[in-house]
């Protein structure tokens, strides 16, 4: 094809391992680029729990061979912030920060806008994570500030009374590590049971805590109401009443699929919302859109990992390479 004049010829939207990673190989095919991301560098990392530990090892979560040393087999979140702050800064990469995406338009090129500036690409890569947009409750009150739908750390929830909707990792780590700072913890959860997928080492020590009292658990009922004071809980046994200091909503999040539905993407009809992608070249139904990283899954927001689709970078660039970029 032709190549048409543009400020770049590649943009990423997206500055997490992911997009640091096509940006690596952007720069390694010699190519003009630019990162963009609305938070900070690896901003979902960065929202993690201030004592999160990765299920991965760190080998699995390298990118651009810069190795990833940690005192431990698995890394930490402030480990991980390290070593991607390491990574950018060892490739030079060119990013920037603070910086919302608020449309992609397709004319001959991309014309990019952001709160900042507007450019023009040939090719644009959408590496969106999917930690921005929780789930809601949808229940009166979920807009008090006692409602959070993150979680950092146990330390303000001391002494308080505390609802932690869920029964995921998320939800069953807060749990227990609330409890354990000196919290009352009562867990909602809509399903019969703690979730089998909780890690293995955690999930019999969610279930001792359930089984001698120590954290209350409601299974098969759903939060119907929330004030200032209290909470109303629907149970099998009807509507409960109790007191609340702070309602911790664990029900995860969804990728952007109303920006990317913007873009011009279009969706498989399948449960999990998925978006229509070559495998091979991981290219959108829009020509020259690519994909990579977790919203390759949809809703699926567990089938993609940063150890299992840093090859998206490689798969998108070679592609790109030969249909779009004229090297500089």
């Amino acid at each position: 094809m032709d190549i048409l004049q543009t400020d770049f010829d590649a943009i990423v939207i997206g500055a997490g391992p992911i997009g640091l990673a096509c940006g690596i190989e952007l720069k390694k095919a010699k190519v003009s680029y630019a990162i963009i991301d609305k938070g900070c560098l690896v901003n979902s990392l960065y929202n993690y729990p201030n004592n999160m530990t990765f299920f991965s090892t760190s080998e699995k979560l390298e990118i651009g061979d810069v190795p990833f040393v940690c005192n431990s087999p698995k890394p930490t979140r402030p480990e991980a912030l390290e070593y991607y702050r390491r990574v950018c800064t060892s490739w030079r990469l060119n990013v920037k920060l603070y910086e919302v995406v608020t449309s992609v338009k397709k004319d001959k090129v991309f014309q990019i806008t952001t709160s900042k500036s507007t450019y023009t690409s040939n090719a644009v890569i959408l590496a969106l994570g999917f930690y921005d947009l929780p789930y809601l409750l949808n229940v009166p009150g979920e807009d008090l500030p006692k409602v959070k739908h993150y979680y950092h750390e146990p330390h303000p929830y001391f002494a308080q009374k505390v609802v932690v909707v869920g029964a995921a990792n998320s939800a069953v780590d807060v749990a227990l590590e609330t409890w354990r700072k000196g919290a009352q913890v009562t867990m909602v959860i809509r399903e019969n049971a703690i979730r089998e997928s909780v890690k293995y080492w955690v999930l019999p020590d969610i279930e001792n805590r359930i089984k001698e009292g120590s954290i209350k658990a409601l299974f098969n009922s759903t939060i119907n109401e929330i004030s200032p004071l209290g909470i109303k809980i629907k149970t099998p046994e009807g509507i409960i009443e109790q007191e609340n200091d702070f309602v911790l909503a664990m029900t995860g999040y969804q990728p952007p699929f109303e920006f990317m539905k913007k873009t011009g993407i279009t969706f498989h009809d399948d449960q999990y919302h998925t978006p229509v992608y070559d495998e091979q070249s991981m290219e959108s139904n829009v020509k020259n859109l690519y994909l990579a990283g977790v919203v390759c899954g949809g809703l699926k927001t567990n089938k993609w990992f940063i150890e299992n689709s840093r090859v998206h970078a490689e798969m998108i660039v070679g592609d790109l390479v030969k249909k779009v970029i004229e090297p500089i």
